[in-house]
This record gives structure tokens, C-alpha cells and sequence, in this order.
């Protein structure tokens, strides 16, 4: 009997799982569910398309591991197929005496989690590198680099439908039950018998855990929009690569930066407001449900407690221009508010426990013949070749 296996979700995760189980099990037939009407619409196709290379992670966490390896699968996986990517480095800029200890602490990290070439920037190399950048200290990280995402998900779908693949669009899978031998997979509308069940739900997979599982959620997924600004084209030429800020570990998230795009664009943010909706990307965006499901929940409300000034300033900023362009001008002073035009927004799937604590890294469970992607943030999109490898080899044997 052939072996079926099915897949949820259609971002960069799933398709990347569902490539790798054809690769592990060539007799095997691969159903991948989507339910929007087109793959990646949600986190994957919204991001900024930077490939992260490990620098931020916490030595030994499975994050940092597999972030080193998937940048590389990555980009060889961009250079087999001529995908649009580049290497071009970023800076991480610490703009006082008190950043510059932080800055040497990602130095170390980056050291420990094996990447090359991180290097101190001279006040000369910096200009030559980014002139509009005014910096205390400036850390190269010359393996980063930038990425076409969406042109990646559709040579991993091509690819799963030529290996005789399904991809099954339009279609919200929302009760599984188990038999002696399968499990039976249902949208309300038809059904689907697979053997094993790899759910990549991103910013539902709480949901989707408890609703399929009948366990109770070991995390929330609490959402947060990033919001965007894009640089005129007659001011692109302030920023040449990557330009991030050192992030303070006093607060949650890492700050408004400059990201070179593949198009040549160059984005500035995001900022993180809560949002009103997990797939809210607008102030308008409004779910009664998902917004008292967070709000009530206790380890939301932890995090406002110990954060409320920073989250204050997020939604300040999403509400203000001039608040937004102050956070961009401690990188590059010479920015100014007309140089900007509105951007795109995502929405961030942050996993949060009881006491309000932002969990980081990623997480994975196996419950029976299903297994669950419940966390896999940023460098999710950078490290998700690398992520398929580990599913396949620690739940999927």
C-alpha cells in the first residue's frame, strides 16, 4: 500500500517539509491543504526576504543550529535552481557606549554559533560601506544576505507536483480522527485518509494543535503586526545593504532597520503593534474572537505588564510618522519624513507562555501520527530546508 502523508499549511515550512518527505520516502504519496487560494499569503510571503545566518541566537539552541545549516541549504538551493538571492552582508550598528556591550555579546554569539568573517568596522570602512550611517561601533556580518521568498515557495511547489505531489488549495482542514491504522482528514466538504500528519499552521498552530489533538495548547500564539515603510527611489541611495540596529535586551523585539530588497527597494521598520486579528494587517483588521482570546490570556497580559512602556511606544509609532522616522534616524540621521511612502505590513506569530515570556526559539511535537510545527519564527523562512531535515529526522522516522 502506498504510504500517504499529509501536510497543512502552505508557507515556506510546509513546503519545504513536503519537498523533503518526496526526497525521504520516493513511493510515498505527499497532500499538502492550504487554505487560502494561493501558497506563502500570510508570514511567508510578507517578510522582508533577508537570509539570517545565526548571529542573534543563543549558542546550542535549535534555532541557532539550524539557522547556520539553512542559510546554507538555502543558498545553495537558490544557486541550483537560479533563484534570485545575494550575499550581501549586513551591518549592526551600536549607537552609544552602552550598545557597544551588547554589540560584543552578539559578537561572541555569532562566534559561537560558527560564523565567519564578522568583523569590526573602521569609521573609514563604515563610510565606504554605508556613508549615511552614523555609528559608535558597526559589526559586519558578511553571510547575511537577501532573498526572493515568493520565487523560492513556487520552485518548491513546481517541484512537489512534478514528484507527483498534491497541493490542495482553498481547502481548511478543521477535524482529524483516528483510526486503528490512519488518520481521516476533513474540511467539512470532503474527506482525505494519510497515514502521518505534519501541521505547519503558523499563525493558528496553537489552534490547530488543540482542535486536532484534543491536548491543551502548551503555548499562545499572541500576533503582532510589523508595519513598513519603503524609501522614495530618489532616496535609496541612504541605504546600500542591510543595516540593523544592536537589540536591547531590555526589550522584546529587535527594531526598525533597513533591508535592501531583491527588487532594489529599500524597506524601513517594522515597528510591533498587537494586532486586533492573527491575520489583521491593517488597523482595520478587527476579529472580536482573536482579539479577546488574546487579551485575556493571562501571559499577554504578563508581557503588557513588564513591557508597557515599549508596547505603548509601538503603537505610538504605528499612529505616528514623525515617531516612526526617529527610531530610523538614530541608524541614519539624514532621513527625512518625505522621503518615505507607506510600505506593507505582516503580522508575526509570537509564541508566548503564562508568565509572558516570548518564546524564541523553535518547537516541535509529536502527538501520536501527527506531528506539529507550533513555533518556528524568524530565521523560520532562512532555515526551513534545514527545519524540514530535522522533522523528517526526529519525528519522522
Amino acid at each position: 500500500m502506498v504510504q500517504k502523508i499529509g501536510v497543512i499549511g502552505g508557507g515556506i515550512v510546509g513546503l519545504a517539509i513536503a519537498h523533503k518527505l518526496q526526497g525521504k520516502f520516493p513511493g510515498a504519496k505527499v497532500m499538502l491543504f492550504e487554505k487560502e487560494a494561493q501558497i506563502g499569503m500570510h508570514q511567508s510571503g510578507r517578510n522582508s526576504g533577508v537570509l539570517h545566518c545565526g548571529l542573534y541566537y543563543e549558542p546550542g539552541s535549535l534555532k541557532a543550529k539550524l539557522a547556520v545549516e539553512g542559510i546554507r541549504q538555502m543558498t545553495a538551493f537558490c544557486e541550483t535552481h537560479k533563484i534570485p538571492h545575494e550575499i550581501c552582508g549586513k551591518i549592526v550598528v551600536a549607537s552609544n557606549d552602552r550598545e557597544t556591550k551588547f554589540l560584543d555579546n552578539l559578537h561572541k554569539r555569532g562566534t559561537a554559533n560558527g560564523l565567519s568573517g564578522l568583523k569590526y568596522l573602521s569609521q573609514q570602512e563604515l563610510k565606504e560601506r554605508e556613508p549615511f550611517v552614523v555609528a559608535k561601533e558597526a559589526l559586519l556580518v558578511p553571510e547575511e544576505g537577501i532573498v526572493d521568498y515568493k520565487a523560492v515557495m513556487n520552485q518548491l511547489a513546481s517541484m512537489i507536483l512534478a514528484n507527483g505531489g498534491e497541493i490542495i488549495l482553498n481547502t481548511e482542514i478543521n477535524e482529524v480522527k483516528e483510526t486503528k491504522d490512519q488518520l481521516i482528514l476533513t474540511d467539512g466538504k470532503g474527506e482525505w485518509l494519510v497515514d502521518k500528519l505534519v501541521s505547519c499552521a503558523g499563525l493558528h498552530s496553537d489552534r490547530v494543535f488543540e482542535k486536532f489533538t484534543k491536548q491543551p495548547r502548551p503555548l499562545r500564539i499572541v500576533p503582532f503586526r510589523g508595519e513598513y515603510l519603503m524609501l522614495k527611489p530618489e532616496a535609496e541611495k541612504l541605504v546600500n545593504h542591510l543595516i540593523y540596529p544592536v537589540p536591547d535586551p531590555e526589550y522584546p523585539f529587535l527594531g526598525v532597520h533597513f533591508t535592501r530588497m531583491m527588487t532594489g527597494a529599500r524597506e524601513v521598520g517594522p515597528n510591533a503593534v498587537f494586532a486586533l486579528k492573527r491575520e489583521g494587517y491593517t488597523n482595520r483588521d478587527i476579529s472580536i474572537k482573536d482579539t479577546l482570546e488574546s487579551a485575556t490570556y493571562i501571559g499577554f497580559l504578563n508581557f503588557l505588564r513588564k513591557n508597557f512602556s515599549f508596547s505603548m511606544g509601538e503603537f505610538y509609532s504605528s499612529l505616528s510618522t514623525s515617531a516612526f522616522l526617529k527610531k530610523a534616524r538614530k541608524l541614519v540621521p539624514d532621513i527625512g519624513e518625505n522621503d518615505f511612502v507607506k510600505g506593507s505590513a505582516g503580522v508575526r506569530a509570537q509564541a508566548m507562555d503564562k508568565s509572558g515570556k516570548l518564546l524564541m526559539d523553535f518547537n516541535v511535537i509529536k502527538d501520536g501520527r501527527q506531528v506539529h510545527v507550533l513555533n518556528a519564527p524568524s530565521p523560520g523562512a532562512t532555515a526551513s530546508l534545514a527545519i524540514a531535515d530535522y522533522i523528517l529526522k526526529e519525528y519522522l522516522n
